[in-house]
């Protein structure tokens, strides 16, 4: 539970909701059903969505650099 309140775990937290909804807007079905508000808990996935796609490179560096972080440093 400890490793919620820290910036450790929202930055992983973080990366995995901009991951998972990049990866879910490719999906056709689910892009029209869940990624198509724009308001509201659907709409931080869509803007995560959008920051996953667009910034693809960064946020893959990302989430090696956290996973390197989290193995080694940790």
């Amino acid at each position: 539970l400890p490793a919620v309140y820290s910036l450790d775990g929202l930055l992983v937290f973080g990366l995995l909701l901009v991951c998972t909804c990049a990866y879910l807007r490719k999906v056709p079905r689910l892009r029209t059903w869940l990624l198509s508000e724009r308001r509201g808990v659907w709409g931080v996935c869509h803007k995560a969505a959008v920051i996953g796609t667009r910034l693809h490179m960064a946020v893959s560096v990302s989430c090696l650099l956290m996973a390197f972080y989290i193995l080694v440093g940790k």
